[in-house]
């Protein structure tokens, strides 16, 4: 089975069109599935709820996305934040489709000029709107390029953990790298306690292994609930029982910032910031600015990966526009 996580910003009816509603929180999840050559595809879309009253949910299903979709009905402050924030997240598949309201017109000039200036020139854009057909064919086309992921270390971040009778304790998230096995032992960070994966749930289905891209859920044996949170990292650990190779812990960082299109804000010593990333939601403090470097004390620690680290996109949330830019090198201090 390969999994395209979307991240899908547009209309409730354009996504139900393409994919059935599957599950629904801060963020709509719909899944369609086909048959190729023997081979299960998934196309997994996520829509955020709340945006933009909330950024939250926006910047979870750009952790975890490999492609996009953005549906267009006018041009408003908020269309800049969420092209902007694509941009940010490094996704370079994606489709801007133009479908005004009845009786409304959206310039497709207009649309073009802030794609590009949001940095999505890799983007599609279409200026007439794309029926489902149309558009379950074009990313089963990025599916089929996406490159695999699973070699690397196993890195799966919580966004949800509960339990279940007769099952015990279940955490779900999604493979960002690596894969997980039945019976594998996994640590859970930032508590570091360890458990054994008794069984894996990957769409509803019972399976012996979780590959990257796809959202699992994780029954666990001899792991507390109070080692869970949201955003808690699960990997494998190192032979030595510690968790150096999958993950650098940050109780300070210094993050060098590229700054987000059309952001005019100064960022103050003093300031406080938050990251995102792997579905880390995490606040802190900017300490010291020396050029475009900042160095940041965190107020619980952000796990990041010590190899191939993903940008991690650097917001402030009373600001105008609330994404100031990401980093693709932050390094520990302590």
């Amino acid at each position: 089975m390969t999994v395209l996580n979307v991240a899908f910003v547009g209309s409730q009816e354009f996504a139900k069109s393409i994919a059935k509603l599957n599950d629904t929180r801060d963020i709509e999840s719909y899944v369609f599935k086909m048959v190729q050559d023997d081979e299960v595809k998934v196309l997994s879309l996520l829509r955020p709820l709340r945006h933009p009253e909330k950024l939250r949910p926006l910047l979870s299903i750009l952790n975890v996305a490999r492609a996009g979709v953005v549906e267009i009905s006018k041009v408003d402050s908020s269309l800049g934040e969420i092209l902007v924030a694509f941009g940010c997240s490094g996704i370079e598949n994606g489709h801007i489709i133009i479908r005004p309201a009845d009786g409304e017109w959206v310039d497709p000039e207009q649309v073009k000029m802030i794609q590009q200036q949001a940095g999505l020139s890799s983007w599609t854009l279409h200026e007439n709107p794309l029926d489902e057909h149309q558009m379950r064919t074009l990313l089963f086309a990025e599916l089929d390029k996406l490159a695999d992921h699973s070699e690397q270390r196993l890195v799966i971040p919580v966004d949800q953990y509960f339990n279940v009778k007769g099952v015990g304790l279940v955490a779900i998230g999604y493979v960002q790298s690596g894969t997980v096995n039945k019976h594998d032992q996994l640590l859970a960070l930032p508590t570091a306690e360890s458990g054994v994966t008794r069984s894996l749930q990957v769409m509803d289905d019972d399976v012996d292994i979780a590959r990257a891209g796809d959202r699992v859920g994780v029954a666990m044996r001899d792991l507390r609930e109070a080692a869970l949170e949201r955003g808690s990292i699960l990997v494998h650990p190192d032979d030595d029982g510690s968790y150096s190779e999958s993950m650098n812990k940050h109780v300070r960082s210094r993050i060098e910032l590229i700054k987000a299109p059309f952001q005019q804000k100064e960022i103050a010593v003093g300031d406080v910031i938050h990251a995102a990333v792997d579905l880390q939601f995490v606040v802190g403090r900017v300490e010291s600015i020396e050029g475009n470097e900042l160095e940041v004390s965190w107020d619980q620690p952000l796990f990041l990966r010590p190899v191939s680290q993903p940008r991690v996109l650097i917001n402030q949330l009373d600001a105008k526009m609330r994404l100031l830019g990401f980093s693709t090198n932050l390094t520990p201090l302590e």
